[in-house]
């Protein structure tokens, strides 16, 4: 089974771009985040098209988050669907579930907090912290089932300094803090894994650059956007990787500042 995160920053703009990756990779399950478009705007039909499925939880200019799921001319159940942190509501629309047949898989898109000064700080902190109540719940609940959770998505932080690409000038700032790192752990101590350290435990790759100042070309990026599993999911892993080719134009069109990142399960 191949699962992916992507922070496309736009559908309308990224399209095209999105359908050249999925034909290319062919993911089982996708977490889309950022849609910036209302659940009446989303493509289906052209999902359809390519053989996704789509399951949307969109927001008017702003946010939105979704799944696809692979159907290759088959007639997949419904999934249960259930979209929102409970009592983060104003903060918009940033988390959709999927519980499939034998994988429970959940996107998000954390708030991005802006600087540690501004309001929007301890809001995203408080964010945290209600998705670990929630997920807690949702592995407490699960804890005899052999349903299998997923959650992945932009979660607009550093973990740690092997996760940066620059931990000495920016350690206290925006994804660098001790209390963004703190709630990271918290969703670790929950039994999830951080998918990609499975593998590569003193690995260094990144899924986020600036468009500005080649920060790509040089390699100036973060890892912020993971792919996280409860214990059977972390026991069959074989591989992660950023797609790195996809934060490159392609046939004219213009990337995300984020990459694709990929987990293939056994």
């Amino acid at each position: 089974m191949r699962l992916a995160t992507w922070n496309i920053n736009g559908l309308r703009a990224r399209l095209d771009f999105v359908g050249l990756w999925l034909a290319e990779r062919r993911p089982d399950l996708v977490g889309l985040q950022e849609l910036k478009l209302e659940d009446g705007q989303f493509p289906h039909e052209q999902f359809e098209q390519w053989g996704y499925r789509a399951f949307v939880h969109g927001q008017k200019s702003w946010n939105g988050v979704a799944v696809l799921q692979r159907i290759d001319g088959t007639s997949p159940s419904d999934p249960e669907i259930s979209i929102g942190l409970p009592g983060q509501e104003e903060m918009g629309a940033r988390l959709i579930r999927t519980r499939f047949d034998d994988i429970d898989f959940v996107t998000v898109y954390c708030p991005n907090g802006k600087h540690v000064g501004h309001e929007d700080f301890p809001r995203k902190l408080q964010w945290f912290e209600d998705l670990s109540e929630w997920l807690g719940g949702t592995l407490e609940a699960d804890q005899d089932s052999a349903t299998r959770l997923v959650i992945c998505g932009d979660f607009n932080l550093c973990p740690g300094p092997r996760d940066t690409w620059s931990e000495e000038l920016l350690q206290g700032g925006i994804f660098h803090t001790e209390e963004e790192r703190s709630r990271f752990r918290s969703l670790l101590d929950l039994g999830l894994h951080d998918l990609y350290r499975v593998v590569e435990p003193e690995g260094t790759q990144f899924s986020w650059w600036d468009y500005r100042a080649g920060a790509f070309h040089q390699n100036h990026g973060l890892r912020i956007d993971f792919l996280l599993g409860a214990g059977s999911v972390a026991d069959g892993v074989e591989n992660v990787w950023t797609d790195r080719d996809y934060r490159k134009k392609k046939d004219g069109l213009t990337a995300s500042d984020h990459a694709p990142v990929i987990a293939d399960l056994a």
